[in-house]
């Protein structure tokens, strides 16, 4: 039988794993979103030429949710942010599911499941069952 220390320490390596790969995709699509020119974006998601603005405020949250799914937790400063910034990119895939599928884009919509998905399960690992504990605390994870 599988001990509960190994259980909690593999759930631990795949919490930073999935952690890890967020992050990257929410920073490089934060990054992309952020400095690609509007027209080249459009010719790609016909959305952004028409909402350049929200192509924008996206990018910059999308940026936002991808540090703050794992600084705070690698700095063990503050690691209860780590748990918002997973809500908080879990609210912005439901939003962008919805505005897809408001404009018959039903077809861009499985990327945003499987992320809503992984976001989800960094929440409830995060604040349910392996939590980093702040900096000077005992019986860190971190």
């Amino acid at each position: 039988m599988i001990s509960q220390q190994k259980k909690s320490k593999t759930l631990h390596i795949a919490l930073w794993i999935v952690q890890a790969l967020v992050a990257l995709v929410f920073i490089g699509t934060g990054l992309f979103k952020s400095v690609t020119p509007i027209p080249t974006l459009a010719g790609m998601w016909p959305w952004a030429g028409e909402y350049p603005n929200l192509l924008r405020l996206t990018g910059v949250i999308d940026l936002c949710g991808g540090i703050g799914i794992v600084l705070p937790a690698l700095t063990r400063i503050k690691p209860e942010l780590t748990v918002l910034a997973a809500l908080g990119c879990a609210v912005l895939l439901m939003c962008a599911i919805g505005f897809h599928l408001s404009r018959g884009e039903a077809a861009n919509t499985p990327f945003n499941l499987v992320m809503l998905a992984l976001v989800l399960f960094v929440f409830w690992g995060r604040r349910m069952k392996a939590p980093i504990n702040p900096r000077g605390k005992a019986g860190s994870l971190a």
